[in-house]
């Protein structure tokens, strides 16, 4: 048999012809290519396909840099050119180093093998070295990568990423004493769009809410998706809680707004917590769990409201179950009664109307605030029942007054959904013998954004009974001008927000406030203005066209016993009084809380509390213009200062004014830092309950002054 003798020394003419051929055929296929260069690093060759994808020829990238083919930036898809150049310097051979290119703003892919070569004397001349498109099997990886970090239906970072970049920012944060918040988002309603319109539907309506959460936070701000209908926002450098209240205000009222859909118009809403860190905890576990505290605490506090995380909420949940097991008995008990506030003409003075406003005396707790069991009642559907009880007991009442007043009873959205309302409406009216057209029920919007076709059907149902229908809160919701032609209201109320700070500079509070009357009537819809107390208030809504007035300028709430004997002794006419000017709300408190002055602590009773200042009990003889701090506890400190004394009680005003805690309470802009804490002497973790600003002198007892003021024995009983 003949051999084939092995190829030795310089090829033959014809077989360098034979090579040439194949490594042009082998080029033009596109599974790969060659390059040289010299010993710059200039290229000497590379293959045609491979220089019209950067669109020149071959001759026209002669002398170029090889390295320059390749893009500078790192970005952890591919080696950096700094790689290549190292291996140039080295002058080493490699194989397998995948390099990324720019080619009319698309990422290409290629892996890169080369050898050095050397003269007969060892002197180095270049590189000679082979490529291969691997554009689409790393484009796969890429997205293979890409959606184990990010959420596939939103795009945005999934619960996997947002937990690497919660551990990576505290962690960097503790070392600087940076501070950063937690932010968790929770839709609400979510599950009936799923239940009514489909899950396709709920698909695309999480995409819609992903696109509203990205326009309220800027791009420093880290947002996920951590699976279903809870999101989170990692928002760096930020512990003001003013600042983050109103962005967690921003996020729910855009959520708030309908969203239209391919298979219907629907309206959600959400709930927010916050936690912040490091005052709320410096390990992720920590601050995520705070939040989570603080997100259940604000779904349960009613929905669509945002809560702050403090040590008080990890009580909340215990409280709330008893809350809910007590008002199931409450019904039988007697230990539910309806009140009612006057709804007043500008023009007459006279009471057109009676809302009922629902009350709860425990016979334990005493009076239990509608904030706190009314989103109780709600979310166990104790509504439903106690709804139809205030309808009854409130037609009933009713039927006594004048023919010309009326009866306003707010319906909840579950009462809708869950039970005929028009049938418990008939029922009540013809019980009680009260013509329908003295009924007026208040809804809010999404009552009717719920269930479009059960509250539709609803709503027609009333009016053809005769049943008068309000609007409350309007201009806070979901509000449209197609909302308002498909329900048909008599009466639309423009919530109390409109009037807080309509006189400070530059708002313009009072002009919405005309402008929704003036749609109004354009509509043939009376106005109602909640929530009036002062004088000036008062005439501003007047000047715009209110028509009707409900609020502290003319009663606040009254029993039964009241209102009847206002009808007997005023004819149900009444005249305006109040105050001149707005002044800040106050709560009115029952709590013990910290004095410091100078070097000494005092504890005292807070009686009452508003944004810019507040009434304390416990100390004697202060003058007026002393300076304290107030510690509210958990780190929260205020510079104050004593406008009025009188005996054992102050009246304090504010250095800097309080924020919403945005459960109807207030709360510091901000708070010691743990971070001084620890330069104290203190661990750097959750802030202990009190006594931060005597951390150094602790210790030291001699540095301690003499008590200026003396001190009321207190033995305050604390009210609910």
């Amino acid at each position: 048999m003949p051999v084939t003798p092995a190829f030795t020394g310089l090829a033959s003419s014809e077989e360098a012809e034979r090579r040439l051929l194949l490594m042009s055929e082998y080029e033009q296929t596109g599974s790969g290519w060659f390059w040289e260069t010299d010993e710059r690093g200039n290229i000497l060759y590379l293959s045609q396909p491979m220089a019209e994808m950067f669109g020149k020829s071959p001759d026209m990238l002669a002398a170029t840099p090889f390295l320059s083919l390749f893009v500078s930036e790192q970005t952890g898809d591919g080696a950096s050119p700094r790689s290549l150049s190292l291996m140039f310097g080295g002058r080493k051979t490699f194989s397998g180093l995948t390099m990324r290119g720019d080619i009319d703003g698309e990422d290409h892919y290629w892996q890169l093998s080369g050898r050095p070569k050397f003269d007969a004397e060892g002197n180095f001349q270049g590189y000679r070295g082979h490529g291969g498109n691997v554009t689409e099997s790393r484009r796969a990886e890429n997205e293979t990568e890409r959606l184990a970090q990010f959420d596939s239906l939103t795009g945005l970072s999934n619960r996997h990423r947002m937990q690497r970049k919660v551990d990576a920012m505290l962690t960097a944060f503790r070392a600087a004493k940076r501070t950063c918040a937690v932010m968790l988002l929770d839709l609400d309603r979510f599950k009936q769009v799923n239940d009514t319109l489909g899950h396709k539907a709920g698909d695309e309506l999480l995409k819609e809410v992903a696109q509203r959460i990205k326009r309220v936070f800027d791009t420093t701000c880290e947002i996920g998706r951590l699976g279903g209908d809870e999101f989170q926002v990692l928002i760096p450098d930020m512990d003001d809680r003013g600042q983050l209240g109103e962005l967690a205000t921003k996020v729910i009222a855009m959520l708030s707004q309908p969203f239209s859909l391919p298979e219907g118009r629907c309206t959600i809403g959400a709930s927010v917590g916050i936690a912040i860190a490091p005052y709320d905890g410096v390990t992720r576990e920590e601050v995520v769990h705070s939040a989570d505290v603080a997100l259940y605490a604000a779904k349960n506090g009613g929905r669509g409201q945002f809560r702050f995380f403090s040590k008080e909420l990890q009580n909340e949940s215990h409280l709330r179950r008893e809350l809910e097991r007590d008002l199931r008995e409450a019904l039988e008990r007697g230990q539910l009664s309806l009140e009612y506030q006057p709804i007043v003409s500008i023009a007459t003075n006279r009471i057109v109307a009676m809302e009922a406003l629902l009350r709860w005396y425990h016979p334990e707790r005493g009076k239990i605030s509608p904030e706190i069991f009314i989103p109780i009642a709600e979310d166990s559907n104790l509504i439903v029942s106690i709804g139809e009880w205030v309808l009854r007991k409130a037609c009933a009442d009713a039927v006594n007054w004048p023919e010309d007043v009326r009866v306003c009873v707010n319906i909840s959205e579950q009462q809708i959904i869950t039970q005929g309302l028009s049938r418990t409406v008939a029922n009540a009216l013809s019980a009680a013998g009260l013509p329908a057209d003295r009924l007026e029920c208040e809804l809010k919007e999404s009552a009717h954004f719920g269930d479009g076709d059960v509250s539709e059907r609803e709503l027609r149902a009333l009016r053809r009974m005769g049943v008068r229908l309000a609007l409350d809160d309007f201009g806070t919701g979901a509000s449209s001008l197609g909302y308002l032609r498909r329900a048909p209201f008599e009466t639309i109320k423009i919530d109390p927000s409109f009037l807080r700070g309509a006189f400070e500079e530059g708002s313009r509070n009072g002009e919405l406030i005309g402008a929704i009357v003036a749609l109004a009537d354009a509509l043939g819809i009376e106005t109602v203005a909640e929530g009036v107390e002062a004088m000036e208030e008062f005439r501003l809504v007047q000047a715009h066209g209110v028509k009707n007035i409900q609020g502290f300028v003319y009663s606040p709430s009254m029993a039964l016993e009241e209102v009847e004997e206002l009808l007997a002794g005023h004819e149900w006419e009444m005249t305006p009084t109040g105050p001149e000017k707005q002044r800040s709300e106050r709560r009115k408190l029952y709590r013990r809380i910290h004095i410091i002055h100078e070097d000494h602590y005092y504890d005292v009773v807070l009686r009452d509390l508003s944004r810019t200042g507040a009434m304390i009990e416990g100390l004697l003889d202060v003058p007026v213009g002393t300076e304290f701090v107030v510690d509210f506890g958990e780190g929260q400190l205020a510079v104050a200062k004593v406008v009025r004394s009188h005996q054992d009680q102050q009246g304090l005003t504010f250095e800097t004014p309080l924020v919403n805690d945005g459960a109807g309470g207030l709360c510091t802009r901000n708070r010691v830092s743990p971070y001084l804490l620890a330069a104290g002497g203190l661990p750097l973790a959750q802030l202990p309950p009190g006594h931060f600003p005597l951390v150094e002198k602790a210790d030291n007892p001699m540095m301690l002054s003499v008590p200026r003021f003396g001190t009321k024995n207190l033995k305050a009983k604390l009210e609910y």
